[in-house]
């Protein structure tokens, strides 16, 4: 019996998948297992194969597998799509009543559960439930308390009425009845539960959790996939801490309402992906001369152009350290984990306001889109610290002022980083522009006020590398010669792939960088190496490019640009082979 358990539905869009998905993630983590899931989802409403993946278990999970023990197959793509991760053994769930699975063939070693999942569906009130009842099928297979089902499907449903929940109920207790009815098998599944009580989030939801929690007051946004349910999760609840959430006609329009926000002294804060920072690009100039704290979210899928909206990329790394015109400073924040998409929007907010600059936060579509089983200690609100940053008032607004009495914005300073005065504040009006400006904000073309202000505004980021801790998280054999470097959404997969390469015999110390810049300094780390390995998801090997400026050392690059994630086996034998080369 294998430590872990995988499962999946796979059909068509429109066919429901994503809710099904969740319904059954969100029973085993009532039921107190760790949940890793996974989306294979077409850029369309309807047609174009789709996919929910579960990986569960007692123990932590947090990559996917290439394995799987029961899957739900509402069309014949589903299985196809899905043979190389079948095994002897797998069972294969299936409605053999419906037109296009009526000649289904099971593989070879495979089981095959022909339950005519519409028909008990509409026995239990209506054909929509037919997935329903396939998780119920699915309950009985895994041996998997069909109770823990029971409070997913109310939480799900329970605002549209009692009588759909308890319809709901009874579909999958005849996909449960029907399998132990009809098939006198034993499966070999036996899903533990405990007591253990788990949060089940995404990265999206984490994000905007993490911008409630750092006081986010101004949310802008344009919907595109896959930074959309940063937006949705926001909408409905920030708004209870005193918040407001727009959606824009545009990306342009989304920027430059949360500049104006963040001006106005709120925090503030706009979500897109690559085609989006296209368009704000402009504005985040703006943003950066003008001296405004702004958190832009990036969340990458893959590009150029529209590209394949809905498939994992980490290829805008280039764009969010270099793009824009002229010399423009920034932070570039990215997080490893789904816990970590929540504490890196509070960072990012403070370092925001504490150097009153532009912070790219950017995660991937598989950290956006992906829900993993937590702790909720994880997320101690208790823990969570606002900073913001050199803000004057009534009674110290003086001693940024000239001889003149005039309140001075941009105050040349040691640190870089000049007095802030929201408005309201006494003697505190002054004007930001985006045409270079003196002290005063007003504009100049003065040659030595330009120099100045460029050396003010950069002494920000040097500021902050030497106050802030810039460090990666480590991971593996701190004295092993063979280095690992990631970042983003590879970092679980890599954690779970040190296991199997000890296994092999192979040891690694595994660096996951957080910061893309400033960054850490890796010239010791290289020092200590023999071999050096850097892993993303992109052709050209982006923070690969990067490390080698940083250190002036070749290295060695796993790459993966085909839409889809790592996967921790995958990874492993990826990692082996590169390092035997």
């Amino acid at each position: 019996m294998p430590a872990d358990f995988n499962w999946a539905i796979g059909g068509e869009a429109g066919d429901g998948i994503d809710s099904t998905g969740k319904i059954f993630a969100q029973a085993l983590s009532r039921a107190g297992r760790h949940v890793f899931t996974s989306k294979d989802f077409a850029s369309r409403i309807r047609g174009g194969y789709t996919a929910y993946k579960v990986r569960t278990a007692v123990d932590p999970v947090q990559s996917v597998v290439d394995r799987l023990d029961v899957l739900i197959a509402l069309t014949p793509r589903t299985i196809e799509e899905n043979l190389d991760e079948l095994h002897e053994g797998s069972v294969i769930i299936y409605d053999g009543e419906r037109t296009t699975m009526e000649d289904v063939e099971i593989p070879e070693g495979m089981i095959g559960l022909e339950v005519p999942l519409k028909r008990l569906a509409e026995e239990a009130g209506g054909a929509i439930m037919r997935n329903v009842v396939a998780l119920g099928a699915a309950c009985e297979v895994a041996e998997f308390p069909i109770e823990n089902l029971d409070s997913a499907l109310e939480k799900r449903f329970g605002s549209k009425g009692q009588q759909l929940v308890d319809n709901n109920k009874e579909a999958a207790r005849k996909g449960q009845d029907y399998v132990g009815d009809e098939y006198d098998h034993d499966f070999d599944y036996d899903l533990e539960t405990t007591d253990e009580d788990y949060v089940l989030l995404n990265g999206d939801e984490a994000i905007g959790m993490g911008a409630i929690a750092a006081g986010c007051k101004f949310y802008a946004g344009y919907p595109i996939t896959p930074a959309t349910d940063v937006m949705e999760y926001l909408t409905g609840r920030i708004q209870n801490f005193g918040g407001h959430v727009v959606q824009a006609e545009d990306e342009l329009s989304a920027i430059n309402l949360a500049l104006g926000a963040a001006r106005a002294g709120a925090r503030s804060m706009t979500a897109t992906s690559g085609p989006g920072i296209d368009l704000m690009t402009e504005t985040f100039g703006l943003v950066a001369t003008s001296e405004t704290p702004l958190v832009i979210c990036d969340v990458m899928r893959s590009g150029p152009s529209t590209g394949m909206p809905t498939k994992q990329e980490q290829g805008d790394l280039d764009m969010l350290l270099y793009g824009g015109h002229g010399e423009i400073p920034r932070f570039v924040l990215a997080p490893t984990t789904i816990s970590e998409c929540f504490w890196k929007t509070v960072e990012a907010f403070n370092l925001a306001e504490k150097y009153q600059t532009p912070v790219y936060l950017t995660a991937d579509l598989s950290l956006a889109v992906t829900e993993q089983t937590f702790s909720p200690e994880e997320f101690d609100m208790d823990e969570v610290e606002i900073d913001r940053g050199k803000v004057v008032d009534d009674d110290t607004i003086s001693e940024w002022q000239n001889e003149k009495g005039q309140f001075q914005p941009h105050a040349l300073t040691d640190d870089g980083v000049s007095p802030r005065a929201f408005p309201g504040t006494g003697e505190g009006a002054h004007m930001s522009t985006g045409l270079e400006h003196d002290e005063l904000g007003r504009r100049t073309e003065d040659t030595e006020m330009r120099i100045e202000q460029v050396d003010k505004r950069n002494r920000k980021v040097e500021t902050a590398r030497n106050e802030e801790d810039w460090s990666p998280r480590e991971f593996g054999d701190p004295d092993s010669d063979n280095l690992v470097i990631s970042w983003g959404s590879n970092e679980g997969a890599m954690v779970e792939a040190i296991d199997l390469l000890e296994e092999d015999g192979v040891d690694v110390r595994f660096l996951s960088i957080p910061y893309m810049f400033p960054r850490f300094d890796l010239n010791e780390a290289f020092e200590n190496a023999d071999e050096v390995v850097v892993v993303e998801c992109n052709a050209t090997g982006q923070f690969a490019d990067v490390v080698e400026h940083d250190t002036l050392t070749r290295v060695k690059r796993v790459n993966k640009y085909n839409g889809v994630r790592f996967k921790a086996d995958e990874l492993a034998e990826d990692i082996k082979q590169t390092l035997e080369a």
